[in-house]
């Protein structure tokens, strides 16, 4: 026959030779294309792409500020002062005629600064803390009981006391937000080593005689980067913030240095009037700090299997 038999009695129409009615058919639209590489990863994480891009703006407007049509940025000329914003002053001249411009770009320096130092060093020494608490039992009680009596104060009262005991500076300043990040870094580290510690691959280890340096730095470190990376993005983005606080009290960088807690403090006596001393520090702080969110964002999403599986 050379038409299929339909029950109703009309002829079903003929297929085309070499088809079988019974074989699936195949796949009208093509399979889509993965993106591979970094653009691929940044294609399939826009969060990232958008963070890491302001973030890598503002450490270049840090590194190439003195080219950037910049002016000292310490150099006083009262003639000048409480000047608006014009083609000459970009961002105008504050209350001792310094140009607010140049300070602002020269204080991406200071806080970028401070937001990477103290990431880097509360993550390594909270990371450290955190891998013997939670591998080594008889240390846990006793160092445990140290972080939470730290974290019982308030971050920025703990740096506002530590800097009461110092003089201003940048060094005191990383030092001071530094001591008050610890706690929550190996609080989290401690957390993963828990869990780590009672994986059957741990198990195994311990059962064939392995070390324990070598079960830490084998099997537990790789598995704690991931969380502290992301922790590590907030840490710094907490720390510019903090650093932006406590320069605006005075209690922070000096005043002759400049930084937007500086700048802002300066300029609140005449915000009524020329409030473009506060506000173009203040939109470089909240660009910033957003970007280092969006980027810690991005990053949680990107490590987090549960979340790369809905990709």
């Amino acid at each position: 026959m050379s038409a299929l038999a339909d029950p109703r009695g009309v002829a079903a129409p003929t297929l085309p030779p070499g088809i079988n009615a019974a074989a699936p058919m195949p796949d009208i639209m093509p399979p889509v294309k993965q993106r591979k590489g970094a653009l691929g990863f940044l294609w399939r994480n826009p969060t990232i792409a958008i963070g890491g891009t302001l973030v890598l703006l503002m450490v270049c407007v840090a590194l190439f500020a003195p080219f950037l049509w910049t002016k000292d940025p310490t150099a006083l000329a009262p003639a000048l002062r409480t000047r608006d914003p014009s083609a000459e002053w970009w961002f105008g001249t504050d209350m001792l005629g310094r140009d607010v411009y140049s300070r602002v770009l020269y204080g991406t320096r200071v806080s970028l600064l401070v937001g990477f130092s103290v990431a880097i060093c509360a993550s390594a020494i909270g990371l450290l803390i955190g891998l013997i608490s939670g591998f080594i039992r008889v240390a846990d009680a006793i160092i445990m009981r140290i972080m939470d009596g730290m974290m019982s104060i308030p971050s920025i009262l703990l740096a506002i006391a530590l800097m009461a005991l110092t003089r201003g500076s940048v060094g005191n300043v990383i030092l001071a937000i530094t001591i008050a990040e610890i706690p929550r870094v190996s609080r989290l580290v401690r957390g993963v080593v828990l869990s780590l510690r009672e994986q059957p691959y741990v198990d195994a280890a311990v059962a064939a005689g392995t070390r324990t340096p070598v079960i830490i730095w084998r099997h537990i470190l790789p598995n704690t980067l991931a969380p502290l990376t992301v922790q590590a993005t907030y840490i710094c983005a907490s720390a510019m913030i903090t650093e932006a606080i406590l320069s605006f009290i005075g209690a922070g960088t000096p005043p002759i240095i400049p930084s937007w807690g500086n700048i802002m403090a300066e300029g609140r006596a005449l915000w009524q009037v020329k409030p473009y001393i506060v506000f173009f520090p203040a939109v470089f702080l909240s660009i910033t700090v957003l970007a280092v969110n969006l980027l810690g964002d991005g990053l949680r999403d990107a490590l987090d299997p549960r979340m790369a599986k809905r990709l």
